[in-house]
């Protein structure tokens, strides 16, 4: 007799290995057409051919998403949980925006009750999409940072996150200082990091809200906690540059800024990353940082275009990620679909394989937390999104037409959206909003 927690998955898997550069590059990718996953106690323990699998375990229950496809779970790199209100807010420019939309918005989860009613409508949110795993920017309140994870924690789900540094230029009543910013996110550190599957976040929000003495602190966080991840904000806009530098004026450029305080390294995720120059570029490849790609809050808030190519031909990490609430969306689909025009007005057209190891593998290595999530892989997470490519009347009407795995992907990112998710699991269980 099966274990209730043991099921076989059933459809059509694709998986990544490494980025792959089209359809022939058979081994950047594994494609199935009649494949099955094996998932007992939320983990992958065996893919293959449905009839191996069926044959391995003649007794566990099978749950059949054909002719749909199976896929990793979709990984966000850069969100921002308290403005779940702020999305689709008619906006100017970062700075504008941050003072008219975010700053009040975040002012609320001083209140743990409102935190936690945003959090289900987050989580509902993501899941609704596809995303299973999210880096996050909460508020400045401690609060928020518990109703985060403990919402996280209720769904089992694999996510990061951790409390806005700041300590000026912004609302007094949203400010901390240098030392309660440490104090409060090494409390906060030692709550949530390495419980269950929560990983915490530093995270000073920009070099703008955050005098010289936090970000000593945040880069002294990090060096007594290596094993956490920081994120922080980069060259998104000139106003914003040019605020950085009289604020800075010793650091010669922004990333400049935060190299002096130790902030950079393999788990540092640099959100936006559009105007860098040439020396940054080497200091981010020689540290290992990461380049997060937001393409719809870019074209939203009019901060420029990401230039993919350059980073990636400089040696660069690069990742892609949704950016609510200056992003637009919180789909993984809709932010390829842009970004693919991002990268196409750049002559840099990206095929549908590539896309999609994005948002799966490509992110989880981004994360570092590729022998966990964003693969298919024996021995991993059971953290799945199950699509269909005629969940619409025009997707279906496309998809008559389709031959190829390549096209239906296409198809996926240039129309598709929460639509198209039939199922997105949780370390094996269902989880996808009704």
């Amino acid at each position: 007799m099966a274990d209730q927690n043991t099921k076989i998955l059933r459809g059509r898997l694709l998986t990544f290995h490494d980025a792959p550069q089209g359809p022939e590059d058979t081994g950047a990718y594994s494609y199935d057409e009649d494949g099955a996953l094996l998932i007992e106690a939320g983990k992958i323990s065996r893919r293959g051919s449905f009839a191996e699998i069926r044959a391995a375990a003649p007794d566990a229950t099978v749950v059949d998403h054909r002719p749909h496809l199976i896929l990793p779970g979709f990984i966000d790199t850069h969100i921002h949980f308290p403005q779940a209100q702020v999305i689709a807010s008619w906006a100017d420019q970062l700075l504008d925006w941050l003072n008219d939309y975010t700053f009040p918005a975040e002012l609320k989860f001083a209140d743990k009750a409102h935190g936690r009613r945003i959090a289900r409508g987050f989580y509902d949110a993501l899941l609704s999409h596809g995303t299973t795993t999210a880096s996050a920017y909460c508020s400045s309140h401690p609060n928020s940072v518990d109703a985060y994870f403990e919402e996280a924690e209720s769904r089992g789900m694999l996510m990061l996150g951790g409390k806005t540094m700041m300590d000026r230029n912004a609302p007094a009543d949203l400010c901390d200082t240098a030392q309660s910013a440490y104090d409060d996110s090494k409390a906060l550190l030692q709550k949530w990091h390495g419980r269950g599957r929560a990983h915490y976040v530093i995270t000073p929000r920009f070099a703008i809200t955050s005098t010289p003495k936090q970000l000593e602190a945040a880069g002294s966080l990090l060096k007594e906690h290596p094993a956490c991840h920081l994120q922080t904000h980069i060259n998104e806009n000139h106003n914003e540059i040019a605020f950085t530098l009289e604020l800075y004026p010793e650091a010669g450029d922004y990333l400049g800024v935060y190299e002096s305080f130790g902030l950079l390294g393999a788990k540092t995720l640099l959100g936006h990353c559009i105007h860098m120059n040439e020396r940054e570029l080497g200091v981010m490849r020689d540290t290992g940082s990461v380049a997060v790609f937001c393409p719809t809050s870019n074209l939203f808030l009019g901060s420029g275009l990401f230039d993919r190519k350059r980073l990636e031909d400089a040696g660069v990490k690069t990742a892609i990620a949704t950016d609510v609430g200056g992003g637009t969306n919180y789909s993984m689909l809709r932010t390829l679909d842009e970004g693919y025009k991002v990268l196409q007005l750049q002559r840099q057209r990206l095929h549908p394989l590539t896309c999609f190891y994005w948002i799966t593998m490509g992110n989880a290595k981004a994360l570092s937390l590729a022998d966990r999530i964003g693969t298919l892989e024996p021995g991993t997470d059971a953290d799945l999104v199950v699509l269909n490519a005629r969940a619409t009347r025009p997707m279906a009407l496309r998809m008559e037409t389709v031959e190829t795995l390549s096209e239906e992907l296409f198809v996926l990112q240039t129309l598709g959206d929460d639509r198209a998710v039939v199922e997105t699991y949780v370390a094996g269980e269902a989880r996808r909003p009704e």
